[in-house]
Order: structure tokens, then sequence, then C-alpha cells
């Protein structure tokens, strides 16, 4: 099944051009079990925007339900491995606390008070390592993900409410509504990021707001075996690229940013509201 990232552009992919191309998995990239599937894959670059991306006929559609936190991880026990191990990491040399004081200045410069108990969604959690400090500081914090499993481990092992859902299927009415909804690293994986910033408004609260980190472009200068160029991302942004979505799903940026983290990864960022609805 052939993947058809988009980012709902109006030039429809007249602008693409063949970048990166791979007949193997790069060094470091995941081995996943693809059977008999022929590992063929690239990246087209939009020479109007900037914006990477991916293509390829490799079935993903169970990836993110079983073999992701197997191979990816070494399953529970590796995540739990995993989690202490960034936990212990000193705020200079941490991607996630780093992350967790740009989300806890913005959420103080809307007026949200930590006192209060204020109340975050995080999508795609993984590991957990970003909703258990916030947690840490006071919000009640809310995770979404796709494998039972990892969902069971966020509950045990992070000690968080967590949720096996889609957040395309989520009814407020159900989960209530938030303060923030974060998405970090997370847009890069599905083919429609759009759908997902969509369905985030109505679950947040008339103060609250999005916060949106994905791997920047800017990584492709040192060639296509980086992270950010791994199979299971079908997008790879930059600061154009991100802004242009975030506009298209009606959210206003008030902050848009990018840095290079302690662990070397390139990073877009950006903190948006919505205003009215979509």
């Amino acid at each position: 099944m052939s993947i058809s990232p988009t980012l709902r552009c109006p030039c429809k992919g007249q602008f693409l051009t063949a970048a990166f191309q791979y007949t193997e998995p790069p060094e470091g990239e995941t081995r996943f079990d693809w059977g008999e599937q022929l590992y063929r894959r690239g990246y087209d670059r939009c020479t109007l925007c900037g914006h990477w991306f991916g293509h390829h006929d490799l079935d993903l559609s169970r990836l993110y339900a079983g073999d992701y936190v197997e191979k990816t991880y070494g399953g529970v026990e590796g995540m739990r491995r995993r989690f202490a191990k960034i936990m212990a990491l000193p705020y200079e040399q941490s991607d996630n606390r780093q992350r967790v004081a740009r989300v806890r200045a913005f959420a103080h410069s809307r007026g949200i008070d930590e006192r209060q108990q204020p109340r975050l969604l995080d999508v795609g959690a993984g590991l957990g390592v970003f909703p258990a400090v916030m947690a840490e500081n006071g919000w009640q914090v809310m995770a979404l993900e796709q494998d039972v499993r990892t969902v069971e481990y966020l509950q045990s092992v992070v000690a968080i409410d967590a949720l096996a859902q889609d957040l395309l299927n989520i009814k407020p009415a159900v989960v209530g509504l938030f303060d923030v909804v974060t998405f970090n690293k997370v847009l890069e994986h599905v083919e429609d990021p759009a759908a997902l910033l969509i369905a985030a408004r109505r679950l947040l609260t008339p103060n609250g707001f999005v916060y949106v980190e994905v791997p920047d472009v800017a990584a492709a200068v040192d060639g296509p075996d980086r992270e950010e160029f791994f199979v299971e991302h079908h997008h790879v942004f930059n600061l154009i690229s991100l802004a242009m979505l975030i506009d298209r799903t009606n959210y206003t940026i008030f902050q848009l940013g990018n840095l290079l983290e302690p662990s070397g990864k390139f990073t877009v960022y950006t903190f948006s509201i919505c205003e009215g609805l979509y």
C-alpha cells in the first residue's frame, strides 16, 4: 500500500523534486519486519516551501500497534529502562526537560496557573517522559497511544492516565477539555497531520493552546542517514512548511522557532491557539 503524505497544499505537489533515495535501511534505523516487502523508499522535496515528503509502498498499517514497541525499545522492559535513563539526564543534556520549560513558560504567559492543576493531553506519548515531568509540576495529564502495551506501561510505570484511542475518534463529552494539547515528534509520523490538528481544536479550552514539535529539514545538511529521515517519518518540516500547516488548520501562531537540541536533533516547534470554529 502506497503512502500519501499531504499538507493539503493548494499546489498539489507540482513543485516536487526527487531528493534522498534508499534501497536499504540507513544505519541506526530500527529494523522492522518487512516480510517479503522490498525496501525501496525516498523523499521528494518541494522547491516552493522546502518541505520533504516521504514516499514508498511499505505497509506501516500495524506498526504502532505492535512492532514499533518491540523493535524500537525491546518491549515494555526496554521502555522502562529508557524512561529511567532519560528522566535522570540533567537539564542541560535533556531535550525533554527543555521542552517542558518551553511549554510551562508559554502556559504561564497565557495566564494558565499550575496551582489550579491545568489539563494536558499528550498525543503519541511514547515513553511518557514529557507528561511525567509535566505531572511533577502539577498538571493533570492524559496520554494517547495506539499500542495497548504502551498504554498499560504509561499507567503502571509512568503513573499517568492513558488511553488506547485515536485522537480523530475522541469525543470531548468523554474526556473533557484541555488547556494544552501537545504533539511532540508525532505529526511527522502521520500522512495527514492537518487532520490531527483539526481534531485537537474541539478539545481545547477557550484559553488553550497547541504545542507542536517536529524534525527540521536542516538535518539534511548532514546527509540522508539522519534520524529525521527514517522510514516512519512521512514528513520533514521547516519553519515555512510548519507555519503553512498551522495556518491551514485555522490556528494562530504565537511562537515559531527552530533549535538544535542537546541530543543533536534538529527541531522546529510552534505554539498556536485557535480563534473561532473551524
